[in-house]
């Protein structure tokens, strides 16, 4: 998404921050374990997926869909790509052509697989208690001799996801030994399995005896809270800035009402900064009347609707401001990304995936 940055608003993404998070994590786990980084959602918005150079660090990558997998080969990366959520069987044309290699919990969809007669591996997703998607471990025998039947079927991997491994020791715990219960079962039938996973952020930073050979760092590559006091168990550097510029400024009465639906009615005499981000941009609506933005290194009160394009902010306290100062949504350190999701009673996770597409990448070191 690197492009020319014309518009005032834009994210700043630091690659060098990105850089040092990856460090941290490796100092985090075993010199033999592999880090597969997970960039889904444009890597969590970040598009830092489509940084060749940094990519083609890794050995292996993680992605939500079908087509993340094919955008990255599409720019040049030919390496191993995951897709952690097991496709629409319509996908698997693309899933053989672009090489990918795809999680699996359910006997009918590696039917239709079957059918194409073509060379595919696959990562057998287990249901340990994330109620989600996985095979049992009932289903496990019965669905390996199937495998064993198709040739063109490499189970590569086994993975599962922990609920909840930042809140919950006991389920974590209940979790792990029924995902290394299926472990002992397929590696007793298929030799030379290549991954063995389960640990995602949280996973790496409170269960270390979870490893296996191959972590799944997601949140904490972009160096932000997977759960609370992360900084306690590892130094994480933000890697994004959201900003804006003041590209109207007015004076009005006392008296008179801002945005749409008048949900904000000046008290005294104001002047009022535009700022051209709204919540297509990502901006939530909840924000309005209630969040912050950073001008003049000052948090000052968004006020009214925040509108699809632009929000209003009541600058009267501020000296000298002027169309072109520049805003902060977000500097990671008067506003952070969590005090916004908690604002908007919310996740981090959330908030920073969702920064739409209109809003361009700046990209620094």
């Amino acid at each position: 998404m690197e492009e020319e940055i014309m518009r005032p608003t834009r994210m700043e993404v630091n690659i060098n921050n990105f850089k040092y998070n990856i460090e941290q994590i490796k100092k985090k786990i075993n010199k033999d374990t592999i880090l597969m980084p997970i960039m889904k959602a444009n890597a969590y918005g970040t598009y830092l997926n489509t940084k060749l150079d940094i990519i083609n660090e890794f050995e292996i990558i993680g992605l939500a869909t079908v087509e993340e997998g094919a955008f990255l080969r599409k720019i040049g990366y030919q390496k191993e790509i995951f897709i952690l959520n097991q496709p629409s069987v319509s996908q698997i044309d693309n899933i053989i052509e672009n090489k990918l290699i795809i999680g699996v919990s359910s006997r009918e969809f590696l039917k239709e697989v079957e059918k194409r007669k073509k060379q595919i591996k696959i990562h057998l997703e287990i249901e340990t208690g994330m109620g989600r998607t996985g095979i049992s471990l009932a289903q496990i025998y019965d669905l390996l001799e199937e495998i064993k039947q198709n040739s063109n079927i490499t189970i590569q991997g086994i993975y599962t996801h922990l609920s909840s491994p930042d809140i919950d020791a006991t389920y974590t715990k209940e979790q792990l030994k029924i995902f290394q219960e299926a472990v002992e079962k397929i590696t007793s039938k298929v030799k030379n399995i290549t991954y063995i996973h389960v640990a995602a952020s949280n996973g790496i930073l409170n269960y270390p005896e979870a490893q296996y050979n191959l972590v799944r760092a997601g949140m904490i590559l972009y160096g932000y809270e997977s759960q609370e006091h992360i900084q306690e168990k590892i130094s994480l550097k933000p890697t994004t800035k959201l900003k804006s510029q003041i590209t109207f400024l007015k004076t009005v009465e006392k008296g008179t009402s801002i945005s749409y639906t008048r949900s904000f009615i000046t008290k005294r005499d104001s002047k009022i900064a535009t700022i051209p981000i709204g919540y297509a941009d990502g901006l939530r609506r909840i924000l309005s009347n209630k969040g912050y933005v950073i001008i003049q290194n000052k948090k000052v009160p968004i006020i009214g609707n925040i509108c699809m394009d632009s929000c209003m902010a009541d600058v009267t306290e501020l000296t000298n401001v002027k169309v072109g100062d520049d805003v902060w949504i977000w500097d990671n350190n008067q506003i952070t990304l969590e005090e916004i999701a908690k604002q908007c009673d919310t996740i981090n996770y959330e908030i920073i995936s969702t920064i739409s597409q209109r809003v361009p990448r700046e990209f620094f070191s």
